[in-house]
């Protein structure tokens, strides 16, 4: 630039940029502003179809509850509100007849427990269920193993939180579960075991100590006990063959407990009440039945005369060395049984150490051949058809052939000359079938004559009892008697009957010749209290009364007369009539002659007679004649029964009927 010229900076950029320029104004209108509105149609079908969806929304669940689903609906809120607790009913008692309890019902506890509380996540042990089972098995009697296996979780429903690991446990057993538990959570409640768990709890111990001191864990945590019953034997094994028992559920499996199962159980009840979440609702009402306890029974076995009879039994089943035996007491007046023992014997409060054999009652489910015994009813028939006397002559040959078979008695001799009554007193088999064969005027007839007698006195038939289990007896009918039957039936070989059916007989010429069905029965109390007597057993005339007392005098004979094969029954003070048998035994197993059955049966005083005894013992080893072995176990019973009973001394002397004439 020249000098003569001033340079002129340039202007300064300005900081913000120049404010545009405002439009121009538009000019006021000179008239009033119009409002233009929305066209109200539309927006009132816009408001319309909503509401219209809506209605039809709920008209749909409307239509779905109330037509389609409302049964389902009903029968899910009905399950959800109410809840049904069922109300178990006592079990009846069953008593003697002095009232001694012999079966009844008392506290129990079902021992339980929740696998998922003794998972490792709950517990922080790896081993919870092996230590709580090392602590419950000395106190439930079970294996460490087993009860182990019972707390870990189901594999089949690991979530199911209930495990029985034990039922019906008395409470001494519930109570010692339920301190050591106790005791247990005092020791680990302690601040040094909190905070052990408050660590645990925290999300750093997921990566850290998986598990709690074994001193800081309580392994019974989860085991409980809910309230139950359970039967109680307050005699243990008096007339446990007849009373039974009951099963792991309290049903009767076996003999009276399993007979009157109905009567004894009684009726559940239950109650129902409202509930929500798990929670009853007190102001919602509901329904109770309350259950109805079972009836009594009351038997008629005589507790004392029971326990002489098991104990006469046992001692000489043992000293026999016999499988088994059996004794039967029954009142000759009213057809009560008041004793049937069985040996061996168990203990209903100890099944588990009773073997399968001896949890029945022999003395009913048993049927054996009776022998001699039923000599009693074939004598009977000939006596009451008038064939013979008791003063009859028989001439008893050392054998005697008839069909394809000889027959002989028990021991050689010469020819005997005997009474009708000798033939009794002596056992004579080959005397019984020549005094059978006069029964009709064929073989035939005679076999005839001689089954309707042994039908009579119930041969073949229920005793009446109704007992589990309880064989009729075999006894065929007449004309399929083969060769050997009708010569044996006679004696007692080729039917077979049970102990009280033998029994009966015997009661039966006792009673006069009437015979009354047996009863073990003498009434019931039902849940009102009242008492019931059972009735009576029905009656039917058997033979005659001059009959009966006729073969009353004869029985007496084979206790009597030295030539009787019963004197071991003798009994200071009373007249005894009675009856050996000795037969040759049938094996189950096998179902061949294999062994003896030795028996006495007899009944005393034989001049106004009141009790009937019987004594059965199978297959013997030391010895197996019945008088041998049955007499005295018949005498025990018999001397014991009198006195407890409190029946007098026999006031005449027995007539002592001659068992031989001389030819």
């Amino acid at each position: 630039a020249s000098a003569g010229h001033r340079e002129v900076a340039p202007p300064r950029p300005s900081a913000r940029p120049a404010r545009r320029p405002a439009p121009p104004r538009r000019p006021a209108p000179s008239g009033p502003r119009t409002i233009k509105l929305a066209d109200p149609r539309r927006r009132l079908r816009l408001v319309t179809g909503c509401l219209l969806l809506v209605f039809a929304i709920f008209a749909g669940r409307l239509v779905q509850l109330q037509l389609l689903d409302s049964d389902a609906l009903a029968a899910a809120a009905g399950a959800n509100k109410y809840v049904r607790v069922s109300l178990p009913a006592e079990r009846g008692s069953i008593t003697a007849a002095d009232g001694t309890v012999l079966a009844t019902s008392v506290d129990a506890y079902d021992i339980t427990a929740d696998p998922t509380m003794f998972t490792p996540e709950f517990t922080h042990l790896p081993d919870a269920p092996e230590q709580a089972a090392a602590l419950l098995a000395p106190i439930l009697g079970q294996s460490k193993e087993e009860l182990a296996g019972k707390l870990h979780p189901n594999s089949k429903n690991p979530k199911s939180q209930y495990a029985l690991l034990m039922a019906r446990q008395s409470p001494e057993t519930k109570n010692q579960i339920a301190d050591l538990k106790s005791s247990l959570a005092e020791q680990v409640d302690t601040a040094a075991c909190r905070g052990q768990r408050l660590l645990l709890d925290k999300p750093a111990a997921k990566g850290g100590r998986q598990f709690l001191d074994a001193a800081c864990v309580n392994p019974l945590a989860g085991a409980f006990w809910d309230q139950s019953t359970r039967r109680s034997y307050p005699a243990g094994g008096l007339a446990a063959n007849l009373v039974g028992f009951v099963n792991a559920e309290g049903v009767g499996t076996g003999g009276l407990e399993l007979q009157y199962q109905q009567q004894l159980a009684g009726e559940d009840g239950h109650s129902t009440y409202a509930a929500s979440a798990g929670r009853r609702v007190a102001t919602a009402g509901g329904a109770r039945q309350d259950p109805v306890p079972g009836t009594d029974l009351r038997l008629t076995v005589d507790p004392d005369v029971q326990w002489a009879a098991q104990r006469a039994i046992t001692d000489q089943v043992a000293n026999a060395g016999a499988e088994k035996g059996y004794v039967i007491v029954q009142d000759v007046r009213t057809g009560q049984v008041l004793a049937m023992a069985t040996s061996p014997g168990f203990d209903p409060n100890d099944l588990a150490s009773a073997r399968a054999d001896q949890l029945g009652n022999a003395a009913l489910q048993d049927a054996y051949e009776p022998g001699s015994t039923a000599k009693l009813m074939t004598m009977a028939a000939v006596l009451d058809t008038g064939k013979a006397n008791w003063d009859t002559h028989v001439e008893v040959p050392n054998t005697l052939q008839r069909a394809d078979r000889v027959f002989h008695d028990d021991v050689d001799h010469e020819t005997w000359y005997l009474t009708l009554a000798g033939v009794l007193a002596k056992s004579s088999n080959i005397g019984t079938i020549e005094a059978a064969e006069h029964l009709g005027a064929t073989q035939a007839e005679s076999n005839k004559v001689l089954a309707d007698y042994l039908d009579r006195f119930g041969i073949g038939k229920p005793s009446g009892l109704g007992f589990p289990g309880e064989t009729r007896g075999i006894l065929a009918k007449p004309e399929e008697w083969n060769g050997s039957q009708q010569y044996t039936i006679p004696f007692g070989q080729g039917l077979s009957v049970n102990a009280l059916q033998a029994t009966s007989v015997f009661s039966t010429i006792a009673n006069g010749g009437v015979r009354i069905v047996p009863s073990l029965l003498a009434g019931t109390t039902g849940p009102d209290g009242k008492y019931t007597p059972a009735p009576a057993g029905a009656q039917n005339r058997v033979v005659s009364e001059q009959t009966a007392k006729t073969l009353t005098e004869m029985l007496e004979s084979v206790v009597t007369d030295e030539q009787g094969t019963g004197t071991t029954a003798k009994i200071p003070g009373y007249r005894v009539a009675g009856k050996t048998g000795t037969a040759n035994r049938v094996d189950p197993k096998t179902g061949k002659y294999s062994g003896y059955t030795a028996s006495f049966i007899g009944f005393a005083p034989a001049d106004q007679p009141r009790v009937t005894v019987s004594c059965v013992i199978q297959d013997p080893v030391n010895g197996h004649f019945g008088g041998q072995l049955c007499g005295p176990v018949f005498k025990q019973v018999m001397e014991f029964t009198l006195k407890t009973l409190q029946v007098p001394p026999s006031g005449s002397e027995a007539p002592n009927l001659p068992v031989d004439w001389k030819p």
